[in-house]
Protein backbone atom coordinates (compact mmCIF):
# COMPACT_ATOMS: atom_id res chain seq x y z
CA UNK A 1 0.00 0.00 0.00
CA UNK A 2 2.97 2.28 1.16
CA UNK A 3 4.21 1.45 -2.58
CA UNK A 4 1.02 2.48 -4.10
CA UNK A 5 0.88 5.67 -2.18
CA UNK A 6 4.08 6.66 -2.97
CA UNK A 7 3.39 6.05 -6.51
CA UNK A 8 0.70 8.04 -6.96
CA UNK A 9 2.27 10.90 -5.25
CA UNK A 10 4.82 11.00 -7.59
CA UNK A 11 1.99 10.62 -10.56
CA UNK A 12 0.68 13.86 -9.22
CA UNK A 13 3.81 15.57 -8.70
CA UNK A 14 4.80 15.14 -12.13
CA UNK A 15 1.24 16.34 -13.64
CA UNK A 16 1.13 19.73 -12.01
CA UNK A 17 5.00 20.11 -12.83
CA UNK A 18 4.15 19.72 -16.84
CA UNK A 19 1.40 21.72 -16.35
CA UNK A 20 3.69 24.51 -14.52
CA UNK A 21 6.43 24.01 -17.51
CA UNK A 22 3.49 24.54 -20.07
CA UNK A 23 3.19 28.02 -18.58
CA UNK A 24 6.45 29.02 -18.40
CA UNK A 25 6.33 28.24 -21.72
CA UNK A 26 4.15 30.23 -22.53
CA UNK A 27 4.88 33.02 -20.57
CA UNK A 28 7.86 32.90 -22.58
CA UNK A 29 5.96 32.49 -26.10
CA UNK A 30 3.84 35.84 -24.48
CA UNK A 31 7.43 37.73 -23.88
CA UNK A 32 8.78 37.35 -27.36
CA UNK A 33 5.49 38.35 -28.47
CA UNK A 34 5.94 41.94 -27.20
CA UNK A 35 9.34 42.14 -28.49
CA UNK A 36 8.05 41.10 -31.81
CA UNK A 37 4.83 43.64 -31.56
CA UNK A 38 4.86 45.94 -34.38
CA UNK A 39 2.05 47.58 -33.50
CA UNK A 40 0.53 47.67 -36.95
CA UNK A 41 -3.05 48.99 -36.97
CA UNK A 42 -5.64 47.38 -38.93
CA UNK A 43 -7.32 50.15 -41.91
CA UNK A 44 -11.03 49.91 -41.73
CA UNK A 45 -12.46 48.49 -44.62
CA UNK A 46 -13.57 50.17 -48.00
CA UNK A 47 -17.37 49.19 -46.68
CA UNK A 48 -17.90 48.05 -43.41
CA UNK A 49 -19.66 44.73 -43.71
CA UNK A 50 -23.26 43.58 -42.49
CA UNK A 51 -22.80 42.88 -38.75
CA UNK A 52 -25.10 41.20 -35.94
CA UNK A 53 -24.75 41.23 -32.31
CA UNK A 54 -26.08 38.36 -30.65
CA UNK A 55 -27.64 38.89 -26.73
CA UNK A 56 -28.09 35.58 -25.79
CA UNK A 57 -30.59 36.38 -22.58
CA UNK A 58 -31.85 33.75 -19.75
CA UNK A 59 -33.24 35.43 -17.04
CA UNK A 60 -31.05 38.56 -16.24
CA UNK A 61 -33.14 40.83 -14.87
CA UNK A 62 -30.62 42.67 -12.87
CA UNK A 63 -28.60 43.28 -15.95
CA UNK A 64 -30.07 43.82 -19.06
CA UNK A 65 -31.32 46.78 -19.32
CA UNK A 66 -27.98 48.68 -19.20
CA UNK A 67 -26.69 45.59 -21.72
CA UNK A 68 -29.22 47.08 -24.44
CA UNK A 69 -28.23 50.27 -23.65
CA UNK A 70 -24.38 49.89 -23.79
CA UNK A 71 -24.90 47.64 -27.09
CA UNK A 72 -27.59 50.07 -29.01
CA UNK A 73 -25.17 52.57 -28.42
CA UNK A 74 -21.95 50.84 -30.73
CA UNK A 75 -20.88 53.54 -33.29
CA UNK A 76 -21.62 51.40 -36.69
CA UNK A 77 -23.36 51.96 -39.95
CA UNK A 78 -26.92 51.60 -39.15
CA UNK A 79 -27.89 49.92 -42.57
CA UNK A 80 -25.14 47.63 -41.94
CA UNK A 81 -26.32 46.82 -38.01
CA UNK A 82 -28.62 44.23 -36.60
CA UNK A 83 -29.11 43.28 -32.81
CA UNK A 84 -30.81 40.07 -31.67
CA UNK A 85 -31.83 39.57 -28.70
CA UNK A 86 -32.15 35.83 -28.04
CA UNK A 87 -34.46 35.64 -24.75
CA UNK A 88 -35.03 32.28 -23.17
CA UNK A 89 -36.54 33.95 -19.92
CA UNK A 90 -39.38 32.79 -18.27
CA UNK A 91 -39.36 35.49 -15.61
CA UNK A 92 -39.96 39.67 -15.16
CA UNK A 93 -36.72 39.95 -17.72
CA UNK A 94 -39.22 39.21 -20.82
CA UNK A 95 -41.44 42.49 -19.99
CA UNK A 96 -38.15 44.08 -19.43
CA UNK A 97 -37.01 43.76 -22.77
CA UNK A 98 -40.41 44.04 -23.96
CA UNK A 99 -40.43 47.27 -23.59
CA UNK A 100 -36.56 48.39 -23.39
CA UNK A 101 -36.75 47.06 -27.38
CA UNK A 102 -39.76 48.48 -28.07
CA UNK A 103 -38.28 51.78 -27.34
CA UNK A 104 -35.38 51.42 -29.11
CA UNK A 105 -37.41 50.58 -32.23
CA UNK A 106 -39.31 53.74 -32.29
CA UNK A 107 -35.74 55.11 -32.31
CA UNK A 108 -35.07 53.48 -35.48
CA UNK A 109 -32.81 50.89 -33.84
CA UNK A 110 -32.56 47.54 -35.65
CA UNK A 111 -33.01 45.36 -32.99
CA UNK A 112 -35.46 42.49 -32.37
CA UNK A 113 -36.56 40.20 -29.58
CA UNK A 114 -36.58 36.65 -30.33
CA UNK A 115 -37.86 33.82 -28.57
CA UNK A 116 -37.96 30.31 -28.80
CA UNK A 117 -40.82 28.20 -27.80
CA UNK A 118 -38.38 25.51 -25.96
CA UNK A 119 -35.39 26.62 -24.28
CA UNK A 120 -34.02 23.34 -26.26
CA UNK A 121 -29.81 23.40 -26.41
CA UNK A 122 -29.24 26.08 -23.78
CA UNK A 123 -26.99 28.90 -24.87
CA UNK A 124 -25.40 26.93 -27.50
CA UNK A 125 -29.05 26.39 -28.82
CA UNK A 126 -29.77 30.26 -28.60
CA UNK A 127 -26.92 31.03 -30.41
CA UNK A 128 -27.59 29.00 -32.97
CA UNK A 129 -31.44 29.41 -33.68
CA UNK A 130 -30.37 33.13 -34.27
CA UNK A 131 -27.79 32.35 -36.34
CA UNK A 132 -30.93 30.68 -38.85
CA UNK A 133 -32.12 34.40 -39.16
CA UNK A 134 -28.64 36.43 -38.70
CA UNK A 135 -28.60 38.76 -41.97
CA UNK A 136 -24.92 39.67 -40.64
CA UNK A 137 -21.73 38.47 -42.69
CA UNK A 138 -19.90 38.49 -38.72
CA UNK A 139 -21.68 37.70 -35.67
CA UNK A 140 -20.66 39.76 -32.63
CA UNK A 141 -21.67 37.95 -29.38
CA UNK A 142 -21.58 39.58 -25.63
CA UNK A 143 -23.22 37.67 -22.39
CA UNK A 144 -25.82 39.73 -20.62
CA UNK A 145 -23.35 41.14 -17.99
CA UNK A 146 -21.22 42.52 -21.08
CA UNK A 147 -20.66 46.51 -21.47
CA UNK A 148 -19.09 46.64 -25.12
CA UNK A 149 -17.35 50.29 -25.84
CA UNK A 150 -19.00 52.38 -28.43
CA UNK A 151 -15.83 50.87 -30.99
CA UNK A 152 -16.09 47.60 -30.23
CA UNK A 153 -16.87 47.12 -33.53
CA UNK A 154 -15.13 49.07 -35.20
CA UNK A 155 -11.68 47.79 -33.20
CA UNK A 156 -12.77 44.00 -34.10
CA UNK A 157 -14.05 44.20 -37.83
CA UNK A 158 -10.91 45.12 -39.24
CA UNK A 159 -9.20 42.03 -38.61
CA UNK A 160 -11.42 39.72 -40.76
CA UNK A 161 -9.35 41.69 -44.05
CA UNK A 162 -7.87 37.89 -44.08
CA UNK A 163 -10.09 35.24 -45.46
CA UNK A 164 -8.93 33.12 -42.99
CA UNK A 165 -9.70 34.43 -40.23
CA UNK A 166 -12.61 33.04 -38.73
CA UNK A 167 -12.63 35.02 -35.20
CA UNK A 168 -11.55 38.10 -33.34
CA UNK A 169 -11.50 37.72 -29.69
CA UNK A 170 -10.85 40.46 -27.21
CA UNK A 171 -9.67 40.81 -23.73
CA UNK A 172 -12.35 40.59 -20.95
CA UNK A 173 -12.30 43.67 -18.42
CA UNK A 174 -13.77 43.81 -15.19
CA UNK A 175 -16.05 46.26 -14.19
CA UNK A 176 -16.19 44.84 -10.41
CA UNK A 177 -12.80 44.16 -9.80
CA UNK A 178 -12.14 46.38 -7.13
CA UNK A 179 -15.93 45.49 -4.92
CA UNK A 180 -14.34 42.40 -2.65
CA UNK A 181 -11.35 40.07 -2.15
CA UNK A 182 -13.25 37.53 -3.94
CA UNK A 183 -13.79 39.92 -7.38
CA UNK A 184 -9.73 41.12 -7.11
CA UNK A 185 -8.86 37.70 -7.10
CA UNK A 186 -10.96 36.25 -9.40
CA UNK A 187 -9.63 39.27 -12.08
CA UNK A 188 -5.67 38.15 -10.75
CA UNK A 189 -6.69 34.43 -12.46
CA UNK A 190 -8.77 35.82 -15.19
CA UNK A 191 -6.20 38.67 -16.24
CA UNK A 192 -3.15 35.56 -16.53
CA UNK A 193 -5.48 33.92 -18.87
CA UNK A 194 -6.30 36.81 -21.27
CA UNK A 195 -2.77 38.16 -21.53
CA UNK A 196 -0.41 34.82 -21.28
CA UNK A 197 -2.38 32.31 -22.13
CA UNK A 198 -3.87 33.76 -25.36
CA UNK A 199 -0.85 35.26 -26.24
CA UNK A 200 1.13 32.95 -25.76
CA UNK A 201 -0.82 30.24 -27.74
CA UNK A 202 -1.35 32.48 -30.57
CA UNK A 203 2.37 33.23 -30.72
CA UNK A 204 3.13 29.61 -31.20
CA UNK A 205 0.84 28.80 -34.01
CA UNK A 206 -0.93 26.86 -31.30
CA UNK A 207 -4.93 26.85 -30.96
CA UNK A 208 -6.11 29.21 -29.01
CA UNK A 209 -10.11 29.72 -27.51
CA UNK A 210 -13.13 32.06 -28.14
CA UNK A 211 -14.39 33.14 -25.15
CA UNK A 212 -17.87 32.82 -25.20
CA UNK A 213 -18.71 36.30 -25.57
CA UNK A 214 -16.61 39.78 -25.99
CA UNK A 215 -15.74 38.43 -29.62
CA UNK A 216 -16.72 38.55 -33.35
CA UNK A 217 -17.08 35.27 -35.51
CA UNK A 218 -17.07 35.24 -39.67
CA UNK A 219 -20.71 33.48 -39.86
CA UNK A 220 -19.11 30.93 -42.63
CA UNK A 221 -16.33 29.89 -40.22
CA UNK A 222 -19.31 28.40 -37.71
CA UNK A 223 -21.28 26.55 -40.70
CA UNK A 224 -18.12 25.40 -42.33
CA UNK A 225 -16.98 24.33 -38.60
CA UNK A 226 -20.42 22.03 -38.03
CA UNK A 227 -22.41 25.20 -36.11
CA UNK A 228 -23.07 25.37 -32.64
CA UNK A 229 -23.42 22.21 -30.55
CA UNK A 230 -25.00 21.48 -26.85
CA UNK A 231 -23.03 18.51 -26.28
CA UNK A 232 -20.93 19.88 -23.76
CA UNK A 233 -20.87 22.79 -20.90
CA UNK A 234 -18.11 24.88 -22.90
CA UNK A 235 -19.71 25.31 -26.34
CA UNK A 236 -17.25 28.23 -27.28
CA UNK A 237 -14.14 26.31 -26.30
CA UNK A 238 -15.65 22.96 -28.69
CA UNK A 239 -16.46 25.22 -31.30
CA UNK A 240 -13.10 26.67 -31.19
CA UNK A 241 -10.84 23.55 -31.71
CA UNK A 242 -13.45 22.23 -34.22
CA UNK A 243 -12.87 25.69 -36.53
CA UNK A 244 -9.47 25.85 -36.01
CA UNK A 245 -9.02 22.09 -36.79
CA UNK A 246 -10.62 23.15 -40.22
CA UNK A 247 -8.05 25.74 -41.16
CA UNK A 248 -9.44 28.98 -40.08
CA UNK A 249 -7.22 31.42 -37.73
CA UNK A 250 -8.67 33.25 -34.78
CA UNK A 251 -6.74 36.40 -33.76
CA UNK A 252 -6.46 37.94 -30.48
CA UNK A 253 -6.72 41.36 -29.46
CA UNK A 254 -5.35 41.83 -26.01
CA UNK A 255 -5.51 45.53 -26.40
CA UNK A 256 -9.18 45.88 -26.97
CA UNK A 257 -11.44 45.04 -23.54
CA UNK A 258 -14.71 44.03 -23.55
CA UNK A 259 -15.65 45.21 -19.60
CA UNK A 260 -18.23 42.60 -17.88
CA UNK A 261 -19.18 41.53 -14.34
CA UNK A 262 -17.42 38.99 -11.79
CA UNK A 263 -19.37 36.95 -9.40
CA UNK A 264 -19.57 38.50 -6.33
CA UNK A 265 -20.23 35.18 -3.89
CA UNK A 266 -18.59 32.11 -3.31
CA UNK A 267 -21.64 29.91 -4.51
CA UNK A 268 -21.98 31.83 -8.05
CA UNK A 269 -18.35 31.51 -8.52
CA UNK A 270 -18.40 27.75 -7.82
CA UNK A 271 -21.26 27.47 -10.49
CA UNK A 272 -19.30 29.44 -12.83
CA UNK A 273 -16.08 27.33 -12.06
CA UNK A 274 -17.89 24.01 -12.12
CA UNK A 275 -19.30 25.10 -16.04
CA UNK A 276 -16.40 26.18 -17.11
CA UNK A 277 -14.06 23.29 -15.47
CA UNK A 278 -16.73 20.40 -16.78
CA UNK A 279 -17.21 21.92 -19.73
CA UNK A 280 -13.25 22.07 -20.87
CA UNK A 281 -13.46 18.35 -19.31
CA UNK A 282 -16.04 17.43 -21.57
CA UNK A 283 -14.01 19.06 -24.34
CA UNK A 284 -11.24 16.64 -23.95
CA UNK A 285 -13.05 13.71 -24.11
CA UNK A 286 -13.85 14.98 -27.31
CA UNK A 287 -11.08 16.64 -28.98
CA UNK A 288 -8.33 14.84 -28.07
CA UNK A 289 -8.22 12.15 -30.44
CA UNK A 290 -8.40 14.46 -33.33
CA UNK A 291 -5.21 16.26 -31.70
CA UNK A 292 -3.13 13.31 -32.50
CA UNK A 293 -4.66 13.41 -36.43
CA UNK A 294 -3.72 14.97 -39.15
CA UNK A 295 -6.03 17.87 -40.30
CA UNK A 296 -5.32 18.56 -44.02
CA UNK A 297 -6.70 22.43 -43.98
CA UNK A 298 -4.04 22.40 -40.69
CA UNK A 299 -0.41 21.83 -40.23
CA UNK A 300 0.36 21.37 -36.27
CA UNK A 301 4.23 20.65 -35.24
CA UNK A 302 4.71 18.37 -32.21
CA UNK A 303 4.77 21.31 -29.82
CA UNK A 304 1.31 22.47 -30.74
CA UNK A 305 -0.40 19.18 -30.40
CA UNK A 306 1.71 19.48 -26.86
CA UNK A 307 -0.12 23.20 -26.01
CA UNK A 308 -3.55 21.63 -27.55
CA UNK A 309 -3.78 18.79 -24.96
CA UNK A 310 -2.52 20.96 -22.07
CA UNK A 311 -5.11 23.28 -23.39
CA UNK A 312 -7.97 20.75 -23.35
CA UNK A 313 -6.76 19.42 -19.67
CA UNK A 314 -6.04 22.56 -18.20
CA UNK A 315 -9.02 21.91 -15.48
CA UNK A 316 -7.67 18.17 -14.84
CA UNK A 317 -4.74 20.32 -12.75
CA UNK A 318 -7.29 20.38 -10.41
CA UNK A 319 -7.90 16.52 -9.90
CA UNK A 320 -3.72 16.06 -9.63
CA UNK A 321 -3.72 18.85 -7.32
CA UNK A 322 -6.32 17.55 -4.62
CA UNK A 323 -5.02 14.11 -5.19
CA UNK A 324 -1.56 14.74 -4.46
CA UNK A 325 -2.80 16.86 -1.41
CA UNK A 326 -4.79 13.85 0.30
CA UNK A 327 -1.78 11.76 -0.76
CA UNK A 328 1.25 13.90 1.04
CA UNK A 329 0.19 13.45 3.99
CA UNK A 330 -0.18 10.02 4.51
CA UNK A 331 3.67 10.18 2.86
CA UNK A 332 4.91 12.61 5.39
CA UNK A 333 3.69 9.57 7.94
CA UNK A 334 5.45 6.73 5.96
CA UNK A 335 8.28 8.15 5.04
CA UNK A 336 8.80 7.95 8.84
CA UNK A 337 8.88 4.15 8.84
CA UNK A 338 10.20 3.37 5.35
CA UNK A 339 13.48 5.57 4.92
CA UNK A 340 13.72 3.78 1.05
CA UNK A 341 11.00 6.52 0.26
CA UNK A 342 12.40 9.45 0.71
CA UNK A 343 13.19 9.95 -2.87
CA UNK A 344 9.33 10.00 -3.63
CA UNK A 345 9.13 12.62 -0.98
CA UNK A 346 11.86 14.43 -2.07
CA UNK A 347 10.48 14.93 -5.34
CA UNK A 348 7.99 17.57 -3.64
CA UNK A 349 10.09 20.02 -4.57
CA UNK A 350 8.81 20.19 -7.33
CA UNK A 351 5.71 21.99 -5.78
CA UNK A 352 8.05 24.51 -4.98
CA UNK A 353 10.00 24.88 -8.84
CA UNK A 354 5.89 25.00 -9.65
CA UNK A 355 5.10 27.71 -7.06
CA UNK A 356 7.63 29.82 -8.86
CA UNK A 357 6.50 29.19 -12.83
CA UNK A 358 3.44 29.86 -11.91
CA UNK A 359 4.47 32.67 -10.19
CA UNK A 360 6.69 34.31 -13.23
CA UNK A 361 3.58 33.54 -14.78
CA UNK A 362 1.36 35.63 -13.07
CA UNK A 363 4.03 38.35 -12.47
CA UNK A 364 4.52 39.15 -15.85
CA UNK A 365 0.35 39.30 -16.37
CA UNK A 366 0.63 41.46 -13.13
CA UNK A 367 2.63 43.91 -15.66
CA UNK A 368 1.37 44.01 -18.44
CA UNK A 369 -2.27 44.86 -16.75
CA UNK A 370 -1.21 46.95 -13.47
CA UNK A 371 -0.11 50.16 -14.10
CA UNK A 372 0.70 51.52 -10.58
CA UNK A 373 1.99 49.48 -7.42
CA UNK A 374 2.47 45.94 -9.55
CA UNK A 375 5.25 44.34 -6.66
CA UNK A 376 2.51 45.27 -3.78
CA UNK A 377 -0.46 44.25 -5.81
CA UNK A 378 1.82 40.51 -6.85
CA UNK A 379 2.29 40.09 -3.56
CA UNK A 380 -0.69 40.73 -1.69
CA UNK A 381 -2.73 39.11 -4.19
CA UNK A 382 -0.42 36.08 -5.40
CA UNK A 383 -0.23 33.73 -2.39
CA UNK A 384 -3.89 34.14 -1.58
CA UNK A 385 -5.34 33.60 -5.11
CA UNK A 386 -3.04 30.34 -4.76
CA UNK A 387 -4.82 29.58 -1.29
CA UNK A 388 -8.19 29.87 -2.55
CA UNK A 389 -7.24 27.91 -6.06
CA UNK A 390 -6.12 25.57 -3.80
CA UNK A 391 -9.36 25.63 -1.52
CA UNK A 392 -11.61 24.95 -4.82
CA UNK A 393 -9.52 21.89 -6.14
CA UNK A 394 -12.41 19.69 -4.62
CA UNK A 395 -15.03 21.20 -5.79
CA UNK A 396 -12.94 22.15 -9.64
CA UNK A 397 -11.83 18.37 -9.51
CA UNK A 398 -15.46 16.43 -9.15
CA UNK A 399 -16.49 18.89 -12.00
CA UNK A 400 -13.57 17.71 -14.31
CA UNK A 401 -14.21 14.05 -13.09
CA UNK A 402 -17.72 14.66 -14.08
CA UNK A 403 -16.91 16.11 -17.51
CA UNK A 404 -14.01 13.21 -18.07
CA UNK A 405 -16.57 10.42 -17.06
CA UNK A 406 -19.30 12.10 -19.45
CA UNK A 407 -21.84 12.47 -16.65
CA UNK A 408 -24.11 14.75 -18.27
CA UNK A 409 -26.00 18.45 -16.36
CA UNK A 410 -27.59 21.45 -17.56
CA UNK A 411 -26.05 24.65 -18.21
CA UNK A 412 -26.40 26.68 -14.97
CA UNK A 413 -25.79 29.93 -15.65
CA UNK A 414 -24.59 32.51 -12.88
CA UNK A 415 -26.29 35.08 -11.21
CA UNK A 416 -25.05 38.77 -11.63
CA UNK A 417 -26.14 41.63 -9.32
CA UNK A 418 -25.84 44.53 -11.60
CA UNK A 419 -22.61 46.06 -8.56
CA UNK A 420 -19.50 48.07 -10.19
CA UNK A 421 -17.59 48.93 -7.08
CA UNK A 422 -18.51 49.31 -3.11
CA UNK A 423 -20.27 51.50 -2.64
CA UNK A 424 -22.95 49.50 -4.78
CA UNK A 425 -25.51 47.22 -2.26
CA UNK A 426 -26.43 43.83 -4.21
CA UNK A 427 -30.36 44.11 -3.83
CA UNK A 428 -32.36 41.08 -3.38
CA UNK A 429 -31.97 38.58 -5.70
CA UNK A 430 -34.46 35.91 -6.53
CA UNK A 431 -31.78 34.12 -9.16
CA UNK A 432 -29.40 33.47 -6.04
CA UNK A 433 -31.01 30.07 -4.19
CA UNK A 434 -28.08 29.07 -2.54
CA UNK A 435 -28.10 26.29 0.29
CA UNK A 436 -25.25 24.35 1.53
CA UNK A 437 -24.18 21.81 -0.21
CA UNK A 438 -22.31 18.70 0.91
CA UNK A 439 -19.66 19.44 -0.81
CA UNK A 440 -18.95 22.38 1.65
CA UNK A 441 -18.70 20.04 4.88
CA UNK A 442 -16.05 17.89 2.90
CA UNK A 443 -14.05 21.07 2.29
CA UNK A 444 -14.75 21.93 6.22
CA UNK A 445 -13.59 17.75 6.73
CA UNK A 446 -10.31 18.59 4.17
CA UNK A 447 -9.75 22.11 6.12
CA UNK A 448 -9.28 19.87 9.66
CA UNK A 449 -7.51 16.72 7.58
CA UNK A 450 -4.53 19.19 6.49
CA UNK A 451 -4.47 20.52 9.97
CA UNK A 452 -3.77 17.42 10.81
CA UNK A 453 -0.92 17.43 8.24
CA UNK A 454 0.37 19.95 10.17
CA UNK A 455 0.38 18.78 13.67
CA UNK A 456 1.82 16.00 11.79
CA UNK A 457 5.05 18.12 10.81
CA UNK A 458 5.63 18.91 14.04
CA UNK A 459 5.07 15.81 15.31
CA UNK A 460 7.87 14.33 13.29
CA UNK A 461 9.94 17.17 13.46
CA UNK A 462 9.51 16.95 9.27
CA UNK A 463 8.55 20.60 7.85
CA UNK A 464 8.94 20.05 4.20
CA UNK A 465 5.37 19.65 3.57
CA UNK A 466 4.25 22.72 6.17
CA UNK A 467 3.74 25.50 3.79
CA UNK A 468 1.59 22.94 1.51
CA UNK A 469 -0.11 21.69 4.04
CA UNK A 470 -0.66 25.51 5.57
CA UNK A 471 -1.90 27.17 1.98
CA UNK A 472 -4.23 24.10 1.59
CA UNK A 473 -5.53 24.11 5.80
CA UNK A 474 -6.49 28.04 4.97
CA UNK A 475 -7.94 27.45 1.31
CA UNK A 476 -10.40 24.60 2.35
CA UNK A 477 -11.58 26.59 5.17
CA UNK A 478 -11.94 30.18 3.53
CA UNK A 479 -13.74 28.42 0.64
CA UNK A 480 -16.00 26.76 2.88
CA UNK A 481 -16.37 29.91 4.89
CA UNK A 482 -17.32 31.82 1.93
CA UNK A 483 -19.87 29.11 0.84
CA UNK A 484 -21.58 29.17 4.63
CA UNK A 485 -21.67 33.15 5.03
CA UNK A 486 -23.30 33.66 1.14
CA UNK A 487 -26.75 34.75 1.64
CA UNK A 488 -29.33 32.63 0.70
CA UNK A 489 -31.18 35.45 -1.01
CA UNK A 490 -29.10 38.46 -1.49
Amino acid sequence: MEILIAIGYLLCLLFIFLFSLGQLHLSWHYLRQLSEKNNKVSSPPAEWPAVTIQLPIYNEQYVVERLIDAVTQVDYPADRLEIQVLDDSTDETVQMLARKIATYQQAGVNIQHIRRKERKGFKAGALAYGLEIAKGEFIAIFDADFLPAPDFLKKTVPHFAEDKVGVVQTRWGHVNKNYSLLTRLQAFGLDGHFTIEQGGRSHAGSFINFNGTGGVWRKACIYQAGGWSDDTLTEDLDLSYRAQMKGWEFVYLEDVEAPAELPIFMPAIKSQQFRWNKGAAECARKHLSHIFQNHPQRKMRWVNRAHAIMHLFNSSVFLFLLLGAILSVPMLLIKQHHPYLNTFFKLGAVFVLGFFSIGAFYWIATIRTVKHGRLLYFVKHYPLFLVITMGLSLHNALAVAEGLLGFKSPFLRTPKFNVTNTKDKPSRNVYLHHKVSPITWLEVLLALYFVFGIVSAFFVADYGMLLFHTMLALGFGAVALYSFTAPKHA
